[in-house]
């Protein structure tokens, strides 16, 4: 019997290559999509996977992937970020422009493209890593809580919509999460960034990838809706306990 495979957007760095590393160990064949292709390649044969360069953010670059992805039984919506912090009335355009383009509309292009592959697997599973910013608002965050809320609903409506089809959908909702998020947020300032998990213990991306392991394990009939999981010392988008 041949090993099902998964695609994972994202999958250079962070939340993305840990999913790839973990789904690999639980049997599958992984797809590993991103732009920074030197470290695809690499963590490919680590894993003895497949790389492929893919900007989600470019529709050229999505359709030039999925022809290169003869079938998929798993796709992880994984590449996605934030840019910037700064409130309404001070918002960079630029910014928004970009986190709509990368968690929706990447969101979108990859999913549409491989549906069709999903359904025709017999046993396809979406399962889209959004953020509690996509369920949540928060001072400064507008550009990207906006964005996580339509890729949020994205998603839900991609449920309703394929109702009977042999596809479950499966949504991620990680709270705050130690990767270069914050990194990338701040233009490269590590040390704001740090000051992000100052005081607390936050999830890495380990964490989110067992739970993303687990719910592409279950049986085919069992569909986990939504994932909601967050550090102990985290409340909500917020609000957090730091020692």
């Amino acid at each position: 019997m041949s090993k099902r495979t998964a695609v994972i957007t994202g999958a250079s760095a962070g939340i993305g290559e840990a999913t790839a590393r973990a789904l690999a160990g639980a049997g599958f064949h992984v797809v590993l999509g991103a732009r920074r292709q030197d470290r695809l390649e690499k963590l490919a044969a680590e894993l003895s996977g497949t790389a492929q360069a893919l900007d989600v953010t470019d529709p050229a670059s999505v359709a030039a992937f999925v022809q290169q992805v003869p079938e998929c039984h798993v796709l992880v919506n994984n590449a996605g970020g934030a840019r910037g912090l700064e409130r309404a009335i001070e918002a960079d355009e630029e910014h928004w422009r970009w986190m709509w383009e990368v968690n929706v509309l990447g969101t979108l292009r990859i999913t549409k493209a491989l549906l069709p592959k999903l359904i025709a697997s017999g046993d396809g599973h979406v399962i889209t890593v959004t953020s509690i910013a996509g369920h949540e608002v928060y001072d400064g965050g507008s550009g990207y809580t906006s964005a996580k809320h339509a890729q949020s609903a994205l998603h839900r409506t991609l449920r309703s919509e394929h109702l009977g089809d042999p596809i479950r959908l499966t949504e991620i909702i990680p709270g705050m999460v130690e990767t270069d998020f914050s990194v990338n947020r701040f233009d490269g300032d590590a040390g704001r960034a740090a000051k992000v998990y100052e005081g607390l213990t936050p999830l890495t991306a380990e964490d989110v990838a067992d739970v993303i392991t687990f719910a592409a394990t279950r049986p085919s009939h069992v569909n986990l809706d939504s994932i909601v999981l967050k550090p102990r010392a985290q409340y909500n988008g917020s609000r957090v306990h730091r020692e």
